[in-house]
């Protein structure tokens, strides 16, 4: 089966309409309509319901979904990868979580790009669930996450520790300090277990993120607290631009690297696993620049 009908599937999947996914993939309607039949003939089943212009998929279609995808994309993680192979190049895929990234992540890509040679670097944002999926299906090699991966495939270790505090844009104590746009950010599933035993009858929060950076920016401008990494925030703690909740302990949460134990780059991703247990959580680049202006009125 030709990986374009499975491309032209996933087209139609997102627009939910034969002619923008025509044009979209710069083929003939009937094309399109040719590659679907043909995948539903495959697998003799209707994939979308079709009731003149509205196109939803069938519960069939949505099952193909993801089988589709992984497809896709690792065909077009075997295209690069060959390509990089012909060049003497070798290619390394890390990827985290959105809150990894800002807590840690981005800085330790630095150190690795900056300590491993002859490698080529693709760095992915993900949920959790998709770097398992990433890491099972091989088009991913490195995966780090606030919770480990329990899979017999994968190998997983601790590779450091990240302190989250309790910050405001005010001078607040603990007792108050959830009354006014707490900003929750998801720190893992370890962390909304502890968090409900540690905080159980606080407020609702004012806003739910996964990431930090979001929590960070949105306090900023609009004032509130949140727990964020003490590396992200102590630029900021610093300028006065933010205070610590008097009366809040530091939340300390586990670092986790995941990859394959039969993985081709064992090599080269346990260099990068060394190098995690020396690299700590640094604030990034342009949150050092934001620490070094002066408080908003």
């Amino acid at each position: 089966m030709d990986v374009k009908v499975f491309q032209t599937f996933l087209e139609v999947a997102k627009e939910k309409h034969f002619g923008r996914a025509s044009e979209n993939l710069y083929i003939t309607q009937a094309a399109v309509s040719a590659r679907i039949k043909q995948l539903e003939e495959y697998f003799d089943t209707q994939l979308f319901a079709r009731h003149r212009n509205n196109i939803q998929l069938t519960s069939a279609g949505e099952r193909l979904v993801s089988y589709a995808e992984t497809m896709v994309s690792t065909l077009k993680q075997a295209t690069f990868d060959l390509s990089l192979e012909s060049n003497k190049a070798q290619q390394l895929t890390l990827g985290g979580t959105p809150n990894i990234w800002d807590a840690y992540l981005q800085n330790f890509l630095s150190q690795v790009t900056g300590t491993l040679s002859g490698y080529g670097f693709v760095a992915e944002s993900l949920s959790r669930e998709q770097l398992n999926r990433k890491l099972l299906d091989r088009t991913l090699d490195v995966a780090l996450s606030f919770d480990p991966f329990k899979v017999d495939e994968f190998s997983c270790n601790q590779i450091g520790e990240l302190s989250l505090v309790l910050v405001s844009t005010d001078i607040r104590k603990l007792a108050n300090a959830f009354d006014d746009k707490y900003v929750y950010v998801e720190w893992g599933t370890q962390f909304s277990f502890e968090h409900a035993q540690r905080h159980a009858n606080i407020p609702a929060p004012y806003l739910r993120t996964s990431t930090g950076r979001i929590a960070l920016d949105f306090i900023l401008e609009k004032g509130g607290c949140a727990y964020l990494p003490n590396a992200l925030v102590m630029p900021l703690l610093e300028s006065g631009q933010l205070h610590k909740v008097k009366g809040a302990e530091a939340w300390i949460r586990p670092l986790y690297m995941s990859y394959r134990k039969n993985s081709t780059s064992l090599e080269a991703i346990h260099q990068i696993e060394a190098l995690a247990n020396e690299v700590a959580p640094t604030s990034p680049y342009l949150v050092q620049q934001a620490g070094d202006m002066p408080p908003i009125k």
